[in-house]
């Protein structure tokens, strides 16, 4: 029978049904051990459920967050680290929930490959599933996609999606930011999920292997190291939110680092006069910046620079909050405050410790 008259399937285009459904088998469990109040269902139907009133709200605003991880999968992918970058898409969404003052409810996740490789994505949705446990979300739902031709062999690509809430009036940032506030900065784990298009030329440009000893880290691999997962700040920020009215507004230090981010959370009258004598930056962006010959001013808008999360506090509760961030173990350092806006919305001091 000439090709052309041969019977075509759906497998033989490359994707294979049967794979995507012994991988939800496989993830099941996974999920069902991030269940919360409020998600009770399994996976598999058309939709996710979640209760609000078994959550314990009574008068809810929705909060919700999208990200995925940029290249830093790809460097997942080279080195065949794959139980790590799920925390990361976890950690982008649900940091950015919390700022708002609302706790994550729920996360679904969309793993996208050319070919379904049922270890590899069972692997990732378990870290995935480990981060929401970690931050009291569950995780509900989601889509595997199948695409060949779109992916090259091995490559996939994630996205997350996560949903929160917080009892109306008790959304940050809330009123009241003035000259004189504190800020405080809360370290990350290192680079988090961001920059690293940028961190890829830096290890093209150094000449190093994954596998190589990490320049600034001699115990791990280089690969293993720069992918350390995001940390995830929900459970003791939301702990601290609990405890005291000091705390004005948050910031999650992603992409555009602290130049682009901070602003978004003050009235266009006010600026930041960041202390860059306040960082210590860990020896990895160091190494960064030094291989890279990358400038101060593109560190702080491409990289958290040790600091993960800024907290915006009233000055008159300044040692109450940091006593109540000490006791959920966040460590605060006091990296700035805030002033009357002359031009800039972020004024810089100091030099970083590069």
């Amino acid at each position: 029978m000439p090709d052309s008259f041969k019977p075509l399937t759906y497998a033989g285009a490359g994707v294979d049904i049967d794979a995507g459904n012994r991988l939800v088998d496989r993830i099941k469990p996974l999920a069902r051990a991030s269940r919360r109040p409020g998600a009770d269902a399994e996976l598999g139907g058309f939709g996710a459920l979640f209760d609000l009133k078994a959550a314990g709200f009574a008068d809810p605003i929705l909060v919700a967050a999208n990200d995925g991880v940029g290249t830093k999968v790809k460097i997942a992918i080279e080195c065949g680290i794959y139980d790590t970058i799920g925390v990361d898409l976890v950690a982008m969404c649900v940091n950015d929930i919390v700022v708002q003052g609302a706790e994550p409810l729920f996360f679904l996740d969309y793993f996208a490959a050319g070919r379904l490789d049922e270890d590899v994505a069972t692997t990732v949705v378990k870290g995935i599933a480990d981060g929401c446990a970690q931050s009291g979300c569950a995780l509900i739902g989601g889509e595997t996609a199948e695409m060949p031709g779109l992916y090259a062999p091995g490559d996939f690509d994630l996205a997350g999606f996560a949903v929160g809430a917080a009892e109306r009036g008790s959304l940050l940032p809330r009123r009241g930011l003035k000259p004189g506030d504190a800020v405080f900065g809360l370290p990350s784990s290192g680079v988090h999920s961001n920059g690293f298009s940028l961190v890829r030329r830096v290890v093209e440009r150094a000449g190093l292997a994954w596998d190589a000893p990490a320049p600034f880290e001699r115990s791990r691999s280089l690969g293993a190291a720069l992918l350390t997962p995001t940390r995830l700040y929900v459970r003791p920020l939301l702990q601290v939110l609990s405890t005291t009215r000091g705390v004005l507004a948050l910031a999650h230090i992603t992409g555009g680092g602290y130049l682009d981010n901070l602003p978004r959370v003050l009235r266009p009258d006010v600026a930041v006069s960041l202390d860059l004598g306040a960082f210590a930056p860990p020896p990895v962006f160091s190494w960064l910046a030094v291989v890279g010959n990358i400038a101060e001013n593109e560190m702080l808008r491409t990289f958290n620079c040790g600091f993960g999360m800024a907290v915006f506090v009233a000055a008159q509760r300044e040692d109450e909050v940091r006593a109540a961030l000490m006791y959920a173990g966040l460590s605060p350092t006091l990296i700035g405050r805030l002033v009357a806006r002359e031009n800039l919305r972020v004024v810089t001091h100091g030099r970083l410790s590069l």
